[in-house]
């Protein structure tokens, strides 16, 4: 490879011994020291429940109500459980795989698949390469996954039982779900009687513009609407919202569904951390409450994506390209088809870690090696800063080399 400026600075930029972290979304300790947790010897929650004893399957009532109206799920239908969505994502999908859902006679387990938007959320996919769904891939688009190709494979096919949507600020991209996309899920027709959508409503209070959060067609009154009530699995949490470590999960879904649920969680405890869902109760007090505190979040996150993007346009325009969402917590990065895994190698060796190159695809494979997920979140603006600036100098050195047929 002939020597070019390009090639220097990256010798430069390695030579810092850079150690620099843009991997996952993790929230900045900034948004962590917004949160403190008050209970002052007062174990009772607003029902009179003494919350360090057992019980409470469903969860705090109070917290429920908070979290209806952004999860959009009427506070009867809402659970309210431990500290990971993901958890209860993975207890659904093994409960559906072994025991018949509402509308069925049978559990999934034996050829199954999943309809993945890509690019997509790689715990999502993790999920079903553990248990052994196929995983389809449907192109991701600016207002959601393609419909038109989402009703033909799954009208055509019943071994599609299930799809994972991110509808609001989607990881990675940030698109928000139209109401045509919306009402076309709720509406359209399955070959799998008992096929779900998977709503990992992750990110529905994570806005970064002064108009706050996005609006979305409530999909449990879109299915209902469509005659198909039991369709939507609802998931949330308050994971990037306090604390990631010790959050609430929610779960949400049509009277049936959450019947369904409630019988097999039955069997695995006897109710979720009351004490912790008390301390997020009288933390946030109301929906109000949320959103000021995700009012500062914002200030915080928002000048750091502002920062990905000034940098992005002032180096890299006509070289890749990338999202600008206005909510969640990552962006994508397309660069040049065949260099991502360049990129993310040369990054690394730099040190400044990225998101393994695939991770936005089922099984890891992005057939045209150029989407990154970037989750600007985390690092300082400072540290931030170099680490972009060090990307863009690996995106031009694997962009030359592929040009040039370097390899």
């Amino acid at each position: 490879m002939s020597a070019t400026l390009d090639d220097a600075e990256y010798v430069t930029l390695r030579d810092r011994g850079l150690r620099l972290d843009l991997t996952r979304g993790k929230p900045a300790k900034e948004l962590l020291d917004l949160v403190a947790f008050p209970v002052d010897n007062d174990y009772r929650a607003a029902d009179g429940t003494d919350c360090r004893n057992y019980g409470g399957l469903t969860g705090l009532p109070e917290l429920r109500e908070i979290f209806s109206g952004f999860l959009q799920v009427p506070s009867e239908q809402l659970l309210a459980l431990g500290n990971s969505s993901l958890t209860l994502m993975h207890d659904v999908v093994v409960n559906a795989l072994l025991l018949p859902l509402p509308g069925s006679d049978r559990g999934w387990l034996g050829d199954c698949a999943f309809l993945c938007p890509v690019p997509g959320y790689d715990r999502h996919f993790s999920v079903c390469e553990k248990f052994g769904i196929e995983m389809i891939q449907v192109p991701m688009l600016s207002d959601g996954p393609d419909m038109d190709v989402v009703e033909e494979l799954v009208a055509a096919d019943p071994r599609i039982k299930g799809m994972w949507c991110v509808p609001k600020y989607s990881n990675p991209t940030g698109a928000c779900y139209s109401s045509a996309t919306i009402d076309r899920l709720a509406s359209m027709r399955t070959a799998a009687r008992d096929f779900r959508l998977f709503w990992d409503n992750a990110y529905a209070v994570h806005y970064l513009t002064p108009a706050g959060p996005a609006e979305i067609v409530p999909v449990l009154d879109a299915c209902a609407r469509a005659g198909n009530p039991d369709r939507a699995f609802v998931f949330g949490s308050t994971s990037k919202i306090t604390y990631p470590g010790a959050g609430v999960a929610f779960f949400g879904s049509s009277p049936a569904n959450v019947a369904w649920f409630l019988g097999h969680l039955s069997k695995q405890t006897i109710g979720p951390d009351k004490m912790n869902q008390l301390r997020h109760a009288r933390l946030l007090r109301s929906p109000a409450g949320v959103l000021e505190l995700m009012d500062q979040h914002r200030s915080i996150l928002a000048p750091k994506f502002a920062l990905v993007d000034e940098i992005l346009r002032d180096d890299l325009t006509g070289v890749a390209t990338w999202t600008r969402p206005e909510g969640g917590y990552f962006m994508t990065l397309d660069v040049p088809d065949g260099c991502a895994a360049a990129v993310v190698r040369l990054a690394a060796d730099a040190g400044i870690a990225l998101t393994r190159a695939g991770a936005t695809h089922p099984y890891g494979r992005d057939p045209r090696d150029r989407t990154i997920r970037l989750a600007p979140t985390f690092p300082p603006l400072s540290d931030l800063e170099q680490a972009m600036r060090g990307l863009v100098t690996c995106v031009r050195l694997a962009a030359g080399s592929t040009v040039r047929g370097d390899g």
